[in-house]
């Protein structure tokens, strides 16, 4: 179990990006009261929390009806984690963790961000949609596993909240730097992750094994 909790939690740290959401939040309600904020704070932190626990919860029975197999989900999810990875490792903005250019000039304009963009993409992102999902299907069935998985996803959206609380100050602890360091820290992490989970795809899927159809023609 406590393998299960950490690779979920270093996982969901890294798609989540708790400290580059505060950072990313403290910019765009710098002229907000600190009510307000705390406002803004608990309510999309909710928002992506539900958002998070549906595509837990029934995000692989949609996809075994679409007649995607777990192989192929550990594949594909190990694709996208990595692609992830690359970009933190590199400290490279992406739409998969955080805001594109087009959708931070857009929450500018809006007077309440909870739902977008802070619920939805910078919390509650393709990236940490997709590793629910992945990380929830890889226990196989295990409710305490499965358990484990979606109390870690928990914590870490419960600790984007507390950070978010003291967004100003993070940003001021740690700066430009400090938050490239941890970005890459975790990027590297989650790297490895994702190509394990692209091998567990792979070998589940039995092409390996399959041999050359040539060979029995």
């Amino acid at each position: 179990m406590l393998k299960t909790a950490a690779v979920a939690f270093a996982t969901f740290f890294a798609t989540i990006g708790p400290v580059d959401v505060a950072a990313m939040f403290a910019a765009l309600t710098s002229g907000d009261a600190p009510e307000r904020r705390r406002h803004m704070a608990l309510k999309g932190s909710v928002i992506a929390a539900g958002i998070l626990l549906l595509f837990a919860l029934a995000g692989e029975t949609l996809l075994s009806h679409l007649g995607i197999s777990l192989a192929a989900l550990r594949t594909a999810g190990g694709i996208l984690l990595l692609l992830i990875g690359i970009d933190m490792v590199f400290a490279r903005s992406s739409g998969l963790v955080s805001t594109t250019a087009d959708e931070s000039a857009e929450a500018r304009l809006k007077s309440d961000i909870s739902v977008f963009p802070l619920a939805t993409p910078l919390i509650a992102g393709p990236g940490a949609m997709g590793a629910a999902i992945l990380l929830v299907a890889d226990a196989e069935g295990d409710v305490a596993r499965q358990a484990v998985v979606i109390g870690t996803m928990l914590g870490v959206v419960v600790l984007t909240f507390v950070l978010l609380l003291a967004a100003s100050q993070v940003q001021k602890l740690l700066g430009v730097t400090g938050l490239h360091v941890i970005t890459r820290v975790f990027g590297v992490l989650l790297c490895a992750l994702a190509v394990q989970f692209m091998f567990d795809g792979i070998a589940d899927s039995g092409l390996l094994g399959a041999g050359n159809p040539l060979e029995h023609g």
